[in-house]
């Protein structure tokens, strides 16, 4: 078995594109979410509320040709990526192109422009819009498939389309490709893009926020007065490294993963259950070889849904014990769909070398019937922290739990 760390890593948000800048905006409880007046066409949408990235732009470097196969959600995915690249000192490096390194990335769904322009032909019987790069930018692993076409990678490409696991599979499965030896680098993530649709995924089922006129106060994970999640969008994105392929090459190693469990409900396509739940916790404590108390921090999925904060709460408090810490950045930047896993366990890493924790926004008063944990609220926790778990679910029971040692 081989050792795998985390040697790049980065992300573009609604709160920034840099470390410092997010954390900057957490520690001021600034959050990314606003009304969106531009919804206001769709009559029988019910949110106004998102989290958008209203100042992403595709790099100038970036060729009209390479652009030609991406819709957003894959320039979010390949702008994390170069980010990530760069930070781990391997963009532009040859070793990355000769078959040592894959991809392993997701979304809900590819760029729903080219899903517009599809449905269009079928309603309307034109091609309105269509072109030779259409499906390559709407096609389920657009994100995965981009990114290795744009560096040249020519190891393994595991798509993950997941829905709010995307990002944290493709983690989860890129550790164990190296793992298990199959090679020794791999980029992992993934990313969404905001579209309408997908609020009104949630608005189907009563679960989207209603604060339309006081979007800073939304969403509200854990909170008893919550009333529902708000949709963001994003890219995340780690290069994960076999520990002694690192070391040989004198890369800067931000932390180590030494384990992740996934399992499926088997139950219910949006109704989460508990008990699969803290088993895929456990699965991942199980590949850690480590006992729950190794563990001193969970960032929860918290999405703001009354079942699925409830649920996952109770899980929680069932494996670790009431005085767990656990909080949800989810709060600040909305749900990012395929990209929540990869940024999430970016925020892990930086805040587990920091020894300081960001707590759930606008959490006031912890919901009663969730699980008896020890929430982060107010401003930062200090601590310090071994071993921290990300942990994500997802639509169709997909669970997934992923576990990070800190290294210095």
């Amino acid at each position: 078995m081989k050792r795998v760390v985390v040697t790049g890593m980065a992300g573009i948000t609604s709160l920034g594109s840099d470390w410092a800048s997010i954390e900057a905006n957490f520690l001021a409880g600034r959050s990314g979410i606003r009304r969106m007046d531009e919804w206001d066409r769709f009559t029988e949408l019910n949110t106004r509320l998102a989290g958008p990235i209203d100042d992403f732009v595709v790099p100038k470097h970036w060729t009209r040709k390479q652009l030609r196969s991406m819709g957003r959600v894959s320039r979010l995915a390949v702008g994390a990526a170069e980010l990530a690249l760069q930070d781990a000192g391997l963009l532009g490096n040859p070793i990355i192109r000769d078959g040592r390194m894959g991809v392993a990335c997701g979304s809900s769904t590819g760029s729903t422009d080219e899903i517009k322009a599809f449905g269009n032909m079928l309603l309307n019987s034109v091609a309105d819009g269509l072109n030779a790069n259409s499906y390559v930018r709407m096609m389920p692993h657009t994100t995965a498939a981009n990114i290795s076409i744009f560096f040249g990678l020519t190891g393994r490409l595991i798509p993950t389309s997941s829905a709010c696991t995307s990002g944290s599979q493709g983690i989860g499965y890129a550790y164990e490709s190296i793992k298990f030896g199959r090679l020794p680098l791999m980029l992992a993530g993934g990313a969404e893009e905001l579209c309408p649709t997908e609020a009104m995924v949630f608005d189907a089922l009563y679960a989207t926020s209603l604060k339309n006129d006081a979007p800073h106060t939304s969403p509200r994970p854990y909170d008893q007065d919550r009333d529902g999640l708000v949709i963001g969008e994003g890219g995340g994105m780690l290069v994960l490294e076999e520990l002694e392929h690192a070391l040989a090459r004198g890369a800067h190693i931000h932390a180590e993963i030494v384990g992740f469990g996934s399992n499926a409900d088997g139950q219910h396509t949006t109704r989460p259950e508990v008990s699969t739940m803290r088993r895929a916790m456990e699965l991942a404590l199980e590949d850690a070889g480590i006992a729950a108390q190794a563990i001193g921090y969970v960032n929860g999925h918290g999405t703001a849904t009354e079942q699925g904060d409830i649920a996952e709460t109770l899980a929680t408090s069932e494996l670790f014990g009431k005085h767990m810490p656990i909080s949800s950045q989810k709060s600040f930047l909305g749900h990012t769909l395929g990209a929540c896993g990869a940024l999430e366990s970016w925020f892990c890493i930086e805040m587990m070398n920091r020894d300081r924790y960001v707590p759930t926004l606008n959490l006031d008063q912890v919901d009663p019937r969730c699980g008896e944990l020890d929430y982060l609220r107010g401003g930062f926790r200090a601590m310090r922290n071994d071993y921290v778990m990300n942990n994500n679910f997802a639509f169709g029971g997909v669970n997934t739990s992923l576990i990070l040692r800190r290294w210095s």
